[in-house]
């Protein structure tokens, strides 16, 4: 089944309604029900009474694509190594 909200969008929908917004309203203006809206809020660690979000759920997503970045960042640095010693080796073998 196709996710219809990106996290970000999920957060950012979450974040409305910590910031003051009724979750009915917050809900109407997104389209979605209050039963997702409670699903979406129940991971964080809050019950559903309190429709409470912590701040620190932004802040996860951001993190998990700065390491991505920084993953494939590395696993190319390896390739060009790997690339740099199969040169070198190719090169000192040959009998001059």
């Amino acid at each position: 089944m196709k996710r219809r909200f990106s996290e970000e969008q999920i957060i950012g929908i979450l974040k409305q309604q910590e910031s003051g917004v009724k979750t009915a309203d917050v809900c109407r203006e997104h389209n979605i029900s209050a039963n997702t809206f409670y699903v979406w809020n129940a991971p964080r660690g809050h019950p559903v009474w309190r429709h409470r979000v912590p701040v620190g759920r932004m802040s996860e997503a951001q993190r998990l694509k700065s390491l991505e970045a920084e993953n494939a960042k590395l696993k190319r640095i390896v390739a060009e190594q790997a690339m740099d010693n199969i040169a070198l080796k190719d090169l000192l073998s040959k009998n001059w």
